[in-house]
This record gives C-alpha cells, structure tokens and sequence, in this order.
C-alpha cells in the first residue's frame, strides 16, 4: 500500500529521479539529495509552473477543493492567510470559539480584525463545541464565522448548522481543521461545508512536522492564494512538501479506526467523536499516569493536568495499541478539576507572580498548556488554586514569562 501511494507521488518521484550533484546553493549542508532549494527541475512554490503545481491541483482534487496550497510552516500559517483573506475582501470581524487555537487570536491581532466570542461552556474540565444558538448569536456581530473541526478533545461542531448560518447571512465560513486532515472522504471532514479550511496534514497523517495544506472555494481561493503568499515562507522544505503529498494520498486504514473505538470502551475513554483522539480522564493522577506509560516509552500527546490524551493516526499499528491499553488498564484515576471561571476587575499596570502567589488575582494574559495550546486562564478571569496548580506542575506552558502568571495590580 505504502510503495503504491509513493509510485503517485509527484514530488517524491521529481527528488528520486534527481543524479547527486556538487552544491554550491543552499542549505548550508552541502548535502545535495532531497533537501534542496529551487533548481532548474525543482520547480518554486512561491510561482509554481511544474511539479508543484501539479501537484497542488492534484490535493485540490482529492479534498475538494477549488484550489489547495501546500504549506511547510504548519496550519498556523494557514490560519494567518485565510483570515488575511478575509480581511482583504473587508472584513473587520470574525466570530471566534472561546477556546480557539491562540493561533487564531495571533492572526486577528496582527490582521487587526476583532475576534467576537463565540461562548463555550466547560464540562469536565474540557471546553464545549458551541451550540447553533451560540454560533448564530456571535455571527450576528461579525463578519464571518469560523469554526474548530475537530477540536484537540475529539469533539465536531454542528458544521451543517453552521454552513446554513453562513449561508443566511451571506458570510463565509472557517474551518481551523488542523486536527482533521484524516477525516478527508468522510461525512465528518470540514472541507465539506468550509469556504476556506487548513488541514494540519503533519497532526493526523504521516506527514513531516510543519506539513500542512490551506484550501478554498469560489471567489475565495484568489484571495486565499494572495494570503499564502503574504504568509507562506520563501525557503519552503521539498522533503515536508514530498511528506504532504504522500500523506493526502495515504488512504484510510479501518482496522486501526475499529480498533481505537474498542480500545476507548476497554478503557472508559470519552466517548468523542474522533477516532484519532484517545482521551484518558486521570484527573489528579495525570502526572502519575504520564511517567509511568514514559517509563514504559509511550509517550501521549499531551497532559492537561486532568486528561492524557493518545493521538492516533492511518500510521498506526494495532500492537502498540494494545500495549497501550494494557497499561492503561492497570492504572488508578484521580479526580478532574473543573472549577468554574471567575471573573476579575481587568484594567492597570500588570505584575508577573509564580502560580501559587497569583492565586485569586486577575489575569492579565491568556495562559494555559502547551499542547493543547487553549486557555486555561483567560485574561480578566480570577487565577484559581487548581489552575495555578495545574500550570505549575505543566512541562509546556504559553502565556507565562519564566514561569510566572501575568497579573493586574491590585490597590
């Protein structure tokens, strides 16, 4: 299966076919095979003609799309170079879920648009997919809508809901399907119902770190490329590029799929939506469970201090699943922490505090894990015992500069 979508591979074969030569062109190894700059055969993705061009009208086809481009800076910048897009058509707002990557809140600050709030409730520790009332309440305000499908946890929005807003309203609608690229050909894949998408193609599928591809439809995919070339770097990698190609053509593998729905029942997982995402509630033994599957040399995608969550992908093999559920099985739970938000008096000069000293002030910076990269303490929300508890104990944080909370200053 494997050599059979290789033999497809437009790239791959272009770098395969290629005699090893002297360089005297970057990379600054001077190692000439597949790692290389643009070359008479090479063909440029900043104005491709050739092999790249192709091959992008190729992915464009296979996702449905009007047109795709390849990315080697990850979905992030895909994120920047739909909402640019969207701001050069006029835009001045977009519709936001709450816990929207911060990618997302990067982009509309740099863009200058205004990221209205989509709200999401938080059940269990773990942010809700907003409801059709929610979307159409924050679209109201804002020039379009966009949506996180899936999100980390495993969870789809209504995305039919969601195309029929758009449609009323006459606004396009996002899709950040960064943790989606697996589901192309599915019911459950957002390019079915997005104007503009990204698919993290690296996340799901076996694509190189930072291999990513951005989609459109209609009148919007001129405006997306003029994005992409704003965005998109101009020394892109040709093996992440070759990994992408190969990772859209990789087809799906259902005995992994079946055997990760049965692996979540064995192991009383949530029951999301997601196949990919298996998502362990260890609640305050979190830690515990993390070095003990380490010593063991599994190692999950992340700890947010209640889940661990194990991200699979068509790559995946059914042994090391059942290893997984062999030892999940032999470990205790904790309990989840899942105090409500509380808000703050937000305003003033701002001093940075260690987590257990910032207990009970008022946020100045959004700040959580990384990975999954959501807040868990939004700016103007009181810092909590368990959220500075949770921080302190993270391996990867954002929004903290070494290591202490951003808060206001109180009288």
């Amino acid at each position: 299966m494997k050599r059979a979508v290789l033999r497809a591979c437009r790239i791959a074969r272009m770098l395969r076919a290629q005699k090893k030569h002297i360089s005297f062109h970057t990379p600054g190894h001077k190692r000439a095979g597949a790692d290389i700059t643009e070359l008479s055969y090479s063909d440029n993705l900043l104005s491709p003609t050739g092999v790249l061009a192709q091959t992008e009208r190729e992915i464009a086809g296979i996702l449905g799309a009007d047109a795709s481009f390849l990315l080697t800076d990850g979905s992030t910048c895909g994120i920047f170079s739909m909402l640019y897009a969207l701001r050069r058509a006029g835009g001045r707002s977009v519709a936001v879920p709450a816990y929207a990557h911060r990618s997302v809140f990067n982009a509309c600050e740099v863009l200058g648009l205004n990221a209205v709030a989509v709200e999401q409730s938080v059940a269990r520790g773990i942010p809700a997919q907003p409801s059709a009332k929610q979307m159409a309440d924050a679209l109201e305000r804002a020039d379009a809508l966009l949506v996180t499908s899936p999100d980390y946890y495993g969870y789809f929005p209504d995305l039919a809901a969601a195309r029929k807003l758009c449609d009323g309203a006459g606004k396009p609608l996002i899709a950040d399907g960064a943790h989606g690229s697996h589901l192309k050909g599915t019911p459950r894949y957002a390019g079915l119902y997005a104007d503009m998408w990204v698919d993290g193609a690296h996340k799901s599928l076996p694509a190189l770190t930072q291999g990513a591809v951005v989609s459109a439809r209609g009148a919007w995919a001129s405006r997306l490329a003029e994005g992409v070339r704003v965005f998109r770097t101009t020394s892109p990698s040709y093996p992440i590029m070759a990994s992408v190609e190969y990772a859209v053509r990789f087809p799906r593998n259902r005995a992994i799929e079946s055997a990760a729905e049965e692996a979540k029942r064995a192991l009383g997982a949530l029951d999301n939506e997601d196949w990919s995402k298996i998502v362990l509630p260890f609640g305050t033994a979190s830690a515990q469970a993390e070095a003990y599957f380490e010593a063991h040399r599994i190692y999950c995608e992340f700890d947010d201090g209640n889940y661990l969550m194990f991200y699979l992908s068509p790559a995946s093999k059914r042994r090391e699943l059942k290893k997984l559920v062999r030892l999940a099985a032999r470990l205790p739970r904790g309990e989840i922490a899942c105090a409500p938000p509380v808000a703050g008096m937000a305003g003033g000069k701002t001093v940075a505090l260690p987590p257990a000293e910032a207990v009970g002030r008022t946020c100045a910076r959004d700040c959580g894990l990384f990975p999954p990269c959501l807040p868990l303490i939004k700016r103007g929300e009181r810092v909590t015992a368990e959220s500075a508890a949770r921080l302190a104990r993270a391996a990867n944080t954002f929004g903290l500069t070494d290591g202490k909370i951003e808060v206001f200053e109180e009288a």
